[in-house]
């Protein structure tokens, strides 16, 4: 296998969404970055995929990248995995991506699970052009970055925490001042897989009464041109 940085994407729920090209990719890498190797070692172990584990996150990558992009160039072949899903996606990945690519050293990321895909069409939302919002900040800027939507006609994407997700819809219906066309997706690809759907407060008055547990995403239509078009 030739001498790469490989970005490996792994499932996001069922384990039986690995690909086989990612297995592949894996058994003959020389290392595997890992956000948690606690994590990533039960995946390894039911592929039987023996090679070492070095954990990679955002608490150390600022001073391992450059180390890992000297190893490829050496010669080694390393693959970057998150605890779920597509690294550099709302997880470590960037940082070691161009550093690479700054070093000459060649990068592939191989196509798998991200969690906002699926969430996006199954929403019933238009999705052939949207805005991947990703986590927005707890605090500070918060309100700031959802004003800045407020116009834009694209489809938005966000994920969310469970303990932040009524108070996200909230601010959206204040701060958007429409009640907009909205899907809430959790724990896709598990065993408790579902999306609801509805206008923004009708989605309020679901999750104040039944509450929310789960990884989620959020689908929310986006500005209508005649709205747009009369504000201008």
């Amino acid at each position: 296998m030739t001498s790469k940085l490989y970005i490996v994407p792994t499932p996001i729920g069922n384990l039986d969404d690995m690909t086989l090209r990612a297995i592949k990719v894996l058994q003959q890498s020389d290392i595997i970055l890992s956000e948690d190797t606690r994590t990533s070692g039960v995946l390894l172990k039911h592929f039987d995929i023996k090679a070492p584990l070095w954990s990679h996150h955002k608490f150390n990558e600022h001073r391992t990248v450059e180390q890992i992009a000297e190893r490829i160039a050496s010669g080694q072949t390393i693959s970057l995995i998150s605890d779920a899903g597509t690294p550099g996606i709302s997880d470590p990945g960037f940082l070691l991506i161009r550093t690479c690519i700054e070093k000459g050293v060649e990068v592939e990321c191989l196509p798998g699970a991200t969690a906002f895909v699926p969430a996006l069409v199954c929403s019933g939302i238009p999705c052939d052009r949207f805005v991947f919002e990703g986590f927005l900040p707890q605090k500070k800027g918060r309100n700031k970055r959802i004003e800045a939507l407020r116009d834009e006609p694209r489809t938005l994407v966000f994920y969310e925490s469970p303990f932040r997700l009524v108070k996200l819809l909230q601010q959206l219906l204040t701060i958007l001042n429409e009640d907009r066309i909205a899907s809430v997706s959790r724990e896709i690809s598990k065993l408790h897989e579902e999306t609801v759907r509805g206008t923004l407060s009708e989605l309020i008055a679901h999750f104040e009464a039944k509450g929310v547990k789960g990884e989620l995403v959020v689908v929310v239509q986006g500005a209508q041109s005649e709205k747009v078009s009369n504000d201008d």
